[in-house]
């Protein structure tokens, strides 16, 4: 559906899939994650997208003025996964209020993975 924003030049409509591309991209930046996961996890495994695949490891959902954003990442080992974590929520949630102007309510972090770097 995404978020329309009216002022007295006109309207702006951000859909989901923009705001799960800035939440993707700015999630990708943070250290200690290997990569965003896929949101379904048939087989018991975890598929590390690239990052032409942003938006599959992102869902958005918008309420009134309020965005929420549940990202599904993948960690690399030996890092503290509550440190990637916070660092990754808050990553997000700056980087995409400003860009967007709109309020972010909630950014859940979904560790799909532990992946040992090469």
């Amino acid at each position: 559906m995404g978020k329309e924003i009216s002022n007295r030049l006109g309207k702006i409509d951000i859909s989901e899939e923009v705001i799960a591309i800035i939440a993707g991209a700015a999630a990708v930046e943070c250290y200690g994650l290997v990569g965003m996961s896929s949101r379904k996890i048939t087989d018991g495994f975890a598929e590390i997208l690239g990052r032409e695949n942003l938006d599959r490891g992102v869902v958005v959902s918008i309420q009134d003025d309020r965005v929420f954003i549940d990202l599904y990442i993948i960690v690399g080992y030996g890092v503290r996964i509550s440190e990637v974590a916070a660092n990754v929520m808050e990553r997000v949630r700056y980087t995409t209020e400003n860009l967007t102007g709109l309020n972010v309510s909630e950014v859940n972090v979904n560790v799909q993975g532990v992946r040992v770097l090469d």
